[in-house]
């Protein structure tokens, strides 16, 4: 590949030419001037401070990756060139088409193995359809690639599977979305989705960070164009419902959407349960549930309605 824009060196003594890494620049000192600008970054793609960790860490070859059953290891056989890249004569060109046909049977050898690659598909259909970080494709299929390893998909519908490791996926990266709103994407349905989500984080014992539902408000509030007003109650009744341990367990989606129910019916900007639901990412009946408890448990009265 060429680099970018390159002047003349020689302008320039090359005692006095430094690269800078922030940049991908060889820059003059002299002058300031960008000798060449561009570079592709040949490093590692980590760091390393004591020879010990960089022994450790150095690889060869591609990172692996969850995406792909044998993790990205094995390379494939080209059907059409050579080791030097010269093209294939007519008779080796079909027996590498056979040889590769052949392998990429092999690749997925076991009933686990193919079950991964299907799950692959799924998982990365499900994260572009949704615009989720790409990182949650590594992460989903880390976790789903444990349940199968253990025997947790069988019998199971893959769909549902697929949706409960996206969902931890992004609960481990902190990434605000509902269980509601990923099952909408698959044919079984929120409660089998999240059946399987808690068999997921039970049998590979999976610490799930405890997402602050206040994260969601904002957002929510932003959608039904409501008051800062109804945004600041909607947060301080969260900050009730933690203090008393409300929010353990439950949906954080839904309990932002419920506190934002009650703040909205408080303050006189009403919204129905159907259009909170709908900006959540949740359920009517989430909504519903969650309201009656943090009417009930925080002992919030409310207007007549």
């Amino acid at each position: 590949m060429a680099a970018g824009k390159v002047t003349e060196r020689e302008s320039c003594p090359p005692e006095y030419i430094v690269f800078d890494e922030e940049r991908g620049e060889y820059i003059c000192t002299l002058t300031g001037e960008v000798v060449e600008e561009t570079i592709i970054d040949t490093g590692p793609e980590w760091r390393a401070y004591t020879p010990e960790e960089k022994t450790r860490r150095s690889r060869v070859g591609s990172p692996l990756t969850h995406t792909l059953p044998d993790y990205g290891i094995l390379t494939t056989i080209s059907s059409y060139r050579d080791a030097s890249g010269r093209k294939l004569e007519a008779r080796l060109r079909i027996e590498a088409s056979r040889l590769r046909r052949l392998q990429a049977k092999l690749r997925t050898t076991t009933s686990v193995e193919k079950n991964i690659e299907q799950a692959a598909r799924e998982i990365n259909r499900i994260v572009e359809a949704m615009k989720l970080p790409r990182s949650v494709i590594d992460n989903a299929m880390m976790i789903y690639r444990q349940a199968a390893e253990k025997g947790l998909v069988r019998g199971r519908s893959l769909e549902s599977m697929v949706a409960a490791a996206v969902y931890a996926a992004c609960r481990v990266g902190r990434i605000p979305i509902s269980i509601d709103r990923i099952a909408e994407y698959v044919k079984g349905g929120r409660k089998e989705v999240a059946r399987c989500y808690r068999l997921i984080v039970r049998e590979l014992q999976l610490r799930m960070p405890i997402v602050d539902p206040r994260r969601y408000v904002s957002r929510i509030v932003s959608s039904l164009r409501l008051s800062p007003t109804v945004e600041r109650r909607a947060a301080e009744i969260l900050a009730e419902a933690r203090r008393r341990g409300l929010t353990a367990g439950k949906d954080p989606a839904g309990l932002a959407a419920a506190a934002i129910y009650i703040a909205a019916l408080e303050l006189g900007d009403r919204r129905t349960q159907k259009e909170i639901a709908g900006a959540a990412g949740v359920t009517e009946v989430t909504v519903r549930n969650r309201y009656k408890e943090l009417v009930q448990k925080l002992n919030i009265p409310l207007p007549a309605q």
